[in-house]
């Protein structure tokens, strides 16, 4: 996936849009590396990953703290 394109995925999960570039850019780069050290696709990790962020900011949209 594209950068810009995982950026605005970003923002459909609630990511701020100034901060949705960059969070891209280190979502990415951590995707490539979690499928390495655990023998998964890239896209298997990613999408571990933006559950995880997705759980994150629906906690924090409930009023829970980080």
């Amino acid at each position: 996936m594209k950068p810009a394109e995982l950026a605005l995925v970003l923002v459909a999960l609630g990511c701020p849009r100034e901060k949705s570039p960059e969070m891209a850019s280190q979502l990415d780069k951590r995707a490539q590396q979690l499928a390495e050290q655990k023998n998964k696709s890239y896209e298997e990790a990613l999408a571990h990953l933006l559950n995880l962020m997705k759980q994150g900011w629906a906690a924090q949209e409930k009023g829970f703290p980080e």
